[in-house]
């Protein structure tokens, strides 16, 4: 089932939405705590309003300005506020056709937003103390 871009929120799995992409940004090479990734960000819209897309990998640069795709196997997340949809290595983006989402000048300007109060979960990071604290020279033969 698809989902309707106002509808979206952060920390959806498994999703898929349809829309015209509205920008489409060149693709470029970040440094994560995992190595470097590879992505490009893109805006596409429905008649409920308009999402930033980041696309990983070997989806970054995929689409271009005026399409209508189909993007399954998405995920959501928040940033500064907004969400956002995210298509990584198992998302499926499939062109569709052009009537199957308005004109661009008849998309509106909303942009889904996270709740105020929402907080993305952590993943098993853990900040300060806690691990072994080694000090030279006590307890070390030499």
């Amino acid at each position: 089932m698809e989902e309707k871009v106002s509808n979206l929120k952060p920390g959806m799995e498994n999703i898929a939405v349809k829309g015209r992409v509205l920008e489409a940004g060149e693709q470029r090479v970040i440094n994560t705590k995992n190595g470097p990734r590879t992505l490009s960000e893109a805006v596409i819209g429905d008649d409920t309003g308009r999402v930033k897309v980041t696309l990983w990998g070997n989806h970054a640069g995929s689409i271009k300005e005026g399409q209508v795709v189909k993007i399954e196997n998405a995920w959501t997340t928040a940033f500064r506020g907004q969400v956002q949809v995210n298509a990584g290595s198992r998302t499926k983006i499939t062109e569709a056709g052009d009537d199957e989402a308005p004109e661009a000048s008849s998309i509106p300007e909303d942009m889904p937003t996270a709740p105020e109060d929402y907080r993305p979960p952590q993943r098993n990071r853990r900040f300060g103390g806690g691990g072994r604290r080694f000090s030279r020279g006590r307890g070390e033969e030499e």
